[in-house]
């Protein structure tokens, strides 16, 4: 590819690139980029390519800096508008956001899997290949080395594409774990619906065993809702008495993007303190 020429754009002649997995959150980072924009410009200049009904440019890399500008009341920002078709595009968006910090495991999952269709679209072949040196590989284990992973992770993060959006989002907050929610994937939607149903009635999300067995009967045909119900409200060997608090309810004390396990940890230190200093009163 021929090096290519720096030019601004018009803020009003982008668009976001179709599909993006990768989601823009207007938070505090975004609110302080937008003033270092206003008050230095834009340092890093964004990638792009002319949309394919000739309106406009689509955004490949760079979509906060594109949101950060126009808040900041700018109307034309620094790009490269590169010479690229669909797939290549894909492949290039995907590469240039993936090591982002923050990145929620639907973002991740939806990222491989677009780079890997693109790939195969492309002409990667997905049966076992040789190259010069007698080793073989899959388009998605060429996929797994790009990303410094492995074929088991990026079929994992894959196979959460499959889960409806209420456990998918659950998977995002850490509610449900990444493997068990790519075992989850492989109930029918109309069974990850009775599973949702069953989980918000029992407050309960279930374990990488669960899961499993749920997975199996499924294949087998035997996942009824009373098959789910008594999965979910089974009493676990290790099972200790536990308190509840719903998500909602601890949101409003936290920062954007604070974990749930982060929530718990910064409680546990808050306890800790005040029967510290309770213990401090009672010895005077």
């Amino acid at each position: 590819m021929k090096k290519q020429k720096l030019t601004a754009l018009k803020i009003a002649d982008l668009r976001p690139f179709p599909g993006n997995p990768f989601h823009l959150v207007e938070d505090e980072k975004l609110m302080e980029l937008s003033e270092s924009i206003k008050e230095f410009g834009m340092a890093a200049p964004i990638l792009t390519r002319s949309a394919e009904d000739g309106d406009g440019y689509e955004v490949i890399a760079g979509q906060r800096r594109v949101r950060a500008a126009e808040l900041a009341g700018v109307e034309s920002i620094p790009a490269f508008v590169l010479p690229l078709d669909h797939d290549r595009a894909v492949i290039t968006l995907v590469d240039s956001n993936i090591q982002r910090e923050s990145i929620l495991p639907s973002e991740r999952a939806f990222a491989y899997k677009m780079k890997l269709d693109a790939m195969k679209r492309q002409g990667y072949r997905t049966d076992l290949t040789s190259n010069q040196v007698g080793a073989k590989l899959q388009t998605d284990g060429i996929v797994a080395q790009g990303f410094g992973v492995g074929r088991t992770t990026v079929h994992r993060f894959i196979r959460l594409t499959e889960l409806i959006p209420q456990i998918l989002q659950m998977v995002d907050e850490g509610r449900i774990a990444i493997t068990p929610g790519a075992e989850l994937s492989f109930l029918t939607r109309e069974e990850q619906q009775n599973l949702l149903i069953t989980m918000e009635s029992e407050e309960a999300t279930p374990s990488l065993a669960q899961a499993q067995r749920m997975k199996k009967l499924s294949q087998e045909g035997r996942l009824d809702m009373d098959a789910i119900f008594s999965i979910m409200t089974e009493e676990k060997g290790n099972q200790k008495e536990t308190v509840k608090i719903g998500m909602d309810k601890l949101k409003k004390y936290f920062s954007t993007g604070t974990t749930p396990q982060q929530m718990v940890e910064a409680i546990i230190r808050l306890l800790e303190r005040e029967l510290q200093r309770k213990r401090n009163r009672d010895s005077r």
